[in-house]
């Protein structure tokens, strides 16, 4: 598993973060140990109010568990994980809240440990928790025999098309795939020997570079967006300036996206908000899919919770009644009955709740099968829309790059290959 932990405040914020079902498809608050409150935010409220006897400012300890999305992981193995934890972190037997999620049919677990020792009313210093977690996570992976990741391999050896939130959400915004947009610069910049060869293949990709304010090379497409070489490019700032020398000589952001303004006639707009929204269309399609699976599933859910619920009474009375009372009792424990019938009873309380978790591991599984199914006919959409977004790009460079005389002979040309480029399967 993937350990990602912090120090942090914020209570409200953090519960309703962990209770959000608009991002997640499930989520589940499975545990609340040595807290009065008996929901998530009146716990973390409760820690907060117990850490302001003390000067300590970040009085929780947030932690993530990722499983890889293959592995089959139940409530028990998620737990034992956290046990372990919070024995190398310092913090067992401390208050803690445990929260399932499912994101895109993938399970993991989220918990939260107060980190005030109510007893000294003293906050539990947590050294060098980064490097306690990284050691643990390795283990995890090793004894579950699952295929180690190579940041868990070696410290350097990082993934060169991984990206960060905000590379995200700026190839959200460019309505890109971030791994496939991270690997285009990356393909540029390892067959570039110089600025103007740089200039060029950006320019055939439908970028412009530019001089940026603070970042020194920079790259803009014909929507705008601004991206800086330093960071999408697989080498650091430092490195880009030495082989591509000052930016100096380059257009500014302002310019570059006059530049590109001057070069946008109204035919090449409509054709790419047509593609855009063809593409939008699929995605929405996909959406109402998911929304019902979801739905189905939850349905589901709550049914075999309500079913378990009320069968779990109903053994509990039946075992209740197995216990002899009054004088049948005393003759009963005098004859040593009744040790052997409480003994059967927390046999049959342990069956019961393994049979339980069987039913809820076998439900999961079925749900999580469904959910990959949907999955994979998303990943072929969205390579076919990369496909066509990559197409996008390099139709609007090549019609930018046109004379005006080339551009009126082949005002029409944008409509004609729109047509080439829809596929049928993109509406699944």
């Amino acid at each position: 598993m993937i350990l990602k932990g912090s120090q942090r405040a914020g209570a409200k914020q953090l519960s309703k973060h962990l209770l959000n079902t608009r991002d997640n498809e499930h989520v589940e608050l499975f545990e609340l140990r040595s807290f009065v409150a008996n929901d998530l935010e009146g716990a973390l409220q409760e820690t907060k109010a117990i850490s302001r006897g003390t000067r300590c400012k970040q009085f929780m300890f947030s932690l993530s568990l990722n499983p890889p999305y293959e592995a089959e992981v139940d409530d028990r193995g998620y737990v034992q994980a956290v046990d372990r934890a919070e024995e190398v972190l310092g913090l067992k037997d401390q208050p803690r809240a445990i929260v399932f999620h499912e994101k895109h049919g993938r399970r993991h677990a989220h918990v939260v440990w107060s980190r005030i020792d109510a007893n000294k009313m003293t906050a539990i210093n947590l050294p060098h928790f980064k490097t306690k977690l990284k050691t643990l996570s390795r283990d995890l992976f090793l004894e579950n025999g699952w295929k180690l990741p190579k940041g868990l391999q070696e410290g350097h050896q990082r993934d060169p098309l991984s990206f960060t939130l905000a590379e995200w959400q700026q190839a959200q915004r460019a309505k890109m795939e971030p791994k496939l947009l991270k690997a285009m610069f990356a393909d540029i910049w390892s067959s570039t020997s110089s600025a103007n060869d740089l200039q060029e293949k950006l320019a055939k990709r439908g970028f412009v570079l530019a001089k940026g304010d603070r970042r020194g090379h920079v790259a803009i497409d014909f929507r705008g967006e601004i991206y800086s070489l330093g960071r999408w490019m697989p080498v650091k700032t430092k490195e880009v300036a030495i082989k591509l020398g000052e930016a100096s000589k380059l257009p500014t952001v302002d310019q570059a996206k006059e530049m590109i303004a001057n070069r946008m006639t109204n035919a090449l707009s409509d054709f790419i908000k047509q593609v855009e929204t063809d593409l939008e269309k699929s995605r929405a399609t996909f959406k109402l899919r998911k929304d019902w699976i979801v739905q189905k599933h939850r349905t589901e859910r709550k049914k075999l919770r309500d079913n378990q619920k009320v069968r779990g009474q109903r053994e509990s009375l039946a075992r209740a009644a197995r216990l002899p009372r009054g004088l049948k009792a005393l003759w009963s424990w005098l004859k040593g009955q009744y040790a052997h019938l409480r003994m059967e009873n927390k046999l049959d309380v342990s069956r019961s709740e393994r049979r339980d978790q069987d039913e809820r591991k076998a439900l999961f599984a079925q749900h999580k099968q469904e959910f990959r199914s949907l999955r994979t006919e998303l990943q072929i959409a969205r390579e076919e829309h990369a496909e066509h977004l990559t197409k996008l790009n390099v139709d609007v460079a090549h019609y930018m790059q046109m004379t005006k005389s080339e551009r009126g002979k082949s005002a029409k040309r944008p409509n004609k290959n729109i047509q080439r480029q829809q596929n049928p399967s993109l509406g699944l």
